[in-house]
């Protein structure tokens, strides 16, 4: 069976809102348009718009409300920075600068930071050769001092887990339980999946950490690029990703995708 790619951010997390399981570590997320700005940026306080289908953090805009300003509204796409005295005034920006793409409005949870810049951590999970879900690989993703996305494609950094975390965790048990609750939850988002979307052969994961150190699922990906885990100081890791990836035929040409 070919591998099978699903598109749709707004599609994937309709599917892990039907696990119970999974509900408390998914950010609010609606559709795009004014009333669901206003109100989520007035219950969070900051919020992230972001296509419905899209890749490498294109067109992920950030907003944030602060009523202790002068100008208590802002925007952020790329690395520009727009502040605004009205929410109609940044919202008519908003129209301006968003792609003209179907885009979603997402609970903004306030990434920890390794050297004043924010990361996330990516973790791969992958069908094994035993025919079961195994999460294989952990990356932290450093944003580009100047950006509000992680991914390296758009100028952040890779880090290892274990460098970004061990800040917060420190180097001993609790950095090792904290891995395997990031791979438990990989496993369990992976088989939530596929219960919607058979077919799929791996999927990466892109986890936010809070203050309270817990894990949120920001969004997940059915066809990750394995080739960032060459990154990581252990070679070993990115031999087994690759070797799981080639087992089930993730690098031929034909695939299909929804």
């Amino acid at each position: 069976m070919p591998i099978r790619r699903v598109q749709s951010k707004r599609a994937k997390t309709v599917a892990l809102l039907a696990n119970p399981e999974l509900k408390d570590s998914i950010p609010e997320t609606r559709e795009f348009n004014r009333n669901t700005v206003h109100d989520m940026l007035h219950k969070y306080g900051m919020i992230y718009v972001k296509p419905v289908n899209g890749t490498f953090g294109k067109g992920v805009i950030r907003l944030e409300r602060n009523p202790d300003l002068l100008l208590p509204y802002s925007l952020q796409s790329g690395e520009r920075k727009y502040r605004f005295r009205t929410f109609e005034g940044m919202y008519a920006k908003l129209l301006r600068v968003k792609l003209r793409r179907r885009y979603i409005s997402q609970q903004g949870i306030e990434l920890l930071k390794f050297n004043k810049r924010r990361f996330d951590l990516r973790v791969m999970v992958q069908i094994n050769p035993a025919k079961e879900w195994e999460a294989t690989g952990i990356i932290g993703r450093l944003a580009h001092p100047r950006k509000i996305v992680t991914n390296y494609h758009s100028g952040g950094t890779l880090y290892p887990f274990e460098k970004l975390m061990g800040g917060y965790l420190g180097s001993g048990e609790k950095l090792n339980a904290f891995q395997d609750k990031l791979k438990g939850l990989g496993k369990k988002i992976a088989v939530t999946l596929e219960r919607s979307f058979p077919g799929i052969k791996e999927i990466g994961i892109d986890i936010a950490v809070d203050r309270n150190l817990k894990p949120w699922i920001l969004e997940v990906n059915t066809l990750p690029d394995p080739y960032i885990f060459r990154k990581l100081p252990n070679s070993a890791i990115f031999r087994r990703i690759y070797r799981y990836a080639n087992a089930y035929g993730r690098f031929r040409r034909n695939r299909s995708g929804s």
